[in-house]
């Protein structure tokens, strides 16, 4: 699931496959830049921003992008074999002498010149992985709304850039919180450890291909994706519910013995045991 980490590593694949480097091959997928060649061009960089992605063009031009849930870039050689998914799946291709970049069910793919990035990405907040992080800025952006709960402050990148909802579930148990309190009742231990915690989390697997946040051995998750198996800590069957404001829900998983705090709404936890039933241990 595409998280900031794993953006910032689809940054440095088409950064290092493709900066200074003029462009052999352009091809567009979509119906609004199906016209597009920039055949020719240089590109500059490719800067992760959050959970975006800005290539950059000589020219001054961006290609902006973002995976969301399925969007994926991967990098070929010369002569490799595409695997990122079925051809009606690409969207874009650009490619140099030596490398070709696909990007595959991208849901946001647009144009615009590099001196408009802020246009998309201005109303971010401060990114766990960029030049621009600033602690204190996070924590107030979070507790500028006390009664918000922790789970959805955590998505939300106006506050803090980079959190998906692994990193979400992850960071609620190692506080010790389920992500259903609200952020002002945060113990003020917790406040203090929030983000350097997430800071240390997303640094430690920008680089590593398996996202892991515990030191257990064939253990890469607390929580996250393991409803109804015993918690690591103390054996309490994970539970799992929906969690957000009705338009965009998400599933969250945590351990109602070692996180402390409010449960979801009635109802929520029912629907993913339909979804999801007893999985053996």
């Amino acid at each position: 699931m595409p998280e900031g980490d794993t953006v910032w590593q689809a940054a440095k694949r088409l950064h290092v496959a493709l900066a200074g480097k003029a462009l052999t091959r352009s091809d567009f997928r979509v119906p609004q830049y199906a016209t597009v060649d920039l055949t020719g061009r240089t590109v500059l960089n490719t800067a992760p921003r959050g959970k975006h992605l800005l290539t950059r063009f000589e020219g001054g031009l961006t290609l902006h992008t973002h995976l969301r849930m399925e969007g994926a870039w991967k990098v070929y050689g010369t002569g490799e074999r595409w695997r990122g998914g079925p051809g009606h799946q690409i969207r874009v291709i650009l490619g140099a002498a030596d490398a070709m970049a696909v990007g595959y069910r991208l849901p946001v793919l647009e144009f615009l010149r590099t001196s408009e990035e802020e246009r998309v990405v201005g109303h971010l907040g401060p990114d766990l992985l960029g030049p621009d992080w600033d602690p204190r800025l996070a924590l107030a952006n979070l507790l500028a709304d006390p009664g918000r709960p922790l789970g959805e402050a955590l998505l939300d990148q106006r506050n803090l850039a980079g959190i998906g909802n692994v990193y979400k579930s992850e960071l609620c148990f190692l506080l010790g919180v389920t992500p259903w309190l609200p952020v002002g009742a945060l113990p003020a231990e917790c406040a203090e450890q929030l983000t350097a915690t997430a800071k240390r989390l997303l640094e430690t697997n920008r680089e590593r291909p398996v996202r892991r946040t515990t030191d257990r051995p064939r253990q890469d998750l607390y929580v996250y994706g393991r409803a109804h198996r015993p918690c690591l800590r103390c054996g309490t069957p994970v539970r799992v519910a929906d969690q957000g404001d009705g338009s965009q829900e998400r599933p969250t998983y945590w351990c109602p013995a070692c996180q402390a705090g409010p449960a979801p709404r009635p109802g929520a936890a029912q629907k993913w045991r339909e979804r999801y039933p007893r999985i053996p241990r």
